[in-house]
């Protein structure tokens, strides 16, 4: 194959080809006496695995396992394995939040609030991560005339529903956007809806490692487990 005709097949441009080869993703392609590349069905194979991988793993981690060598398999299995505690995670997360967002929440009391160090012993989380989402606008406490934190019931739901988000995968980011939709009044609709969201994003992430697992298959066929990507090509076509 010519690089364009390679470039059609996997789905990329002509440069990203060439981008691919130059970071080690792709073999070296074999160059004619005139200097032209020309590629085989291993590179086909491995740009197709690339491919997926970016849609599994993102970029950066796709082109590591592509260049793993001896370690590809485990750092495909590593791969899955990071999925699978998303996913578990997942169904914690919406387990704790459906239960939070229902509980009522009655008129706020002066000894139903907590201090910081109350609601992060009740959470299992350090002080200072209280203090950084206030700092970042997620649950942000009420201050008294000494400057304390102290959190009322629905500063600690909100609390709560961070600690889980946090734990299913959520970003800071993301998270800061979110919580002012999470006060309203579809708190528990738009809860349910976000965790969907992120369910979704796994499937599709598993599915793309299932395509990527079948492409390095044939990979692996003609390297050979345990071996790098080498000027083998050239030798190959030769004899």
């Amino acid at each position: 194959m010519r690089t364009v005709d390679l470039a059609r097949r996997s789905g990329y441009s002509v440069q990203q080809v060439r981008n691919l080869e130059r970071d080690g993703v792709l073999p070296p392609a074999v160059r004619t006496p005139a200097g032209y590349r020309t590629y085989a069905e291993p590179h086909l194979h491995a740009a197709l695995a690339y491919r997926a991988l970016a849609a599994g793993v993102g970029p950066v981690e796709a082109k590591r396992i592509m260049r793993a060598g001896p370690d590809m398999l485990a750092l495909l299995d590593a791969a899955h394995a990071r999925l699978h505690t998303e996913r578990r995670e997942l169904d914690l997360a919406r387990q704790a939040a459906e239960a939070i967002a229902g509980e009522p929440i009655a008129e706020v009391r002066p000894a139903d609030s907590m201090t910081v160090t109350e609601l992060a012993a009740a959470l299992g989380v350090r002080a200072s991560t209280l203090r950084h989402w206030d700092a970042e606008g997620l649950v942000v406490p009420h201050r008294d005339a000494r400057r304390s934190r102290h959190y009322a019931p629905d500063q600690v739901r909100d609390a709560r529903i961070v600690h889980q988000l946090r734990k299913a995968g959520y970003r800071i980011a993301p998270l800061r956007d979110l919580m002012p939709q999470l006060r309203q009044a579809r708190r528990g609709e738009d809860l349910a809806s976000i965790l969907a969201g992120r369910d979704a994003s796994i499937d599709a992430r598993s599915r793309a490692l299932l395509d990527a697992a079948a492409a390095l298959c044939a990979v692996l066929a003609y390297r050979g487990v345990g071996q790098v990507w080498t000027g083998s090509l050239a030798s190959d076509r030769s004899r």
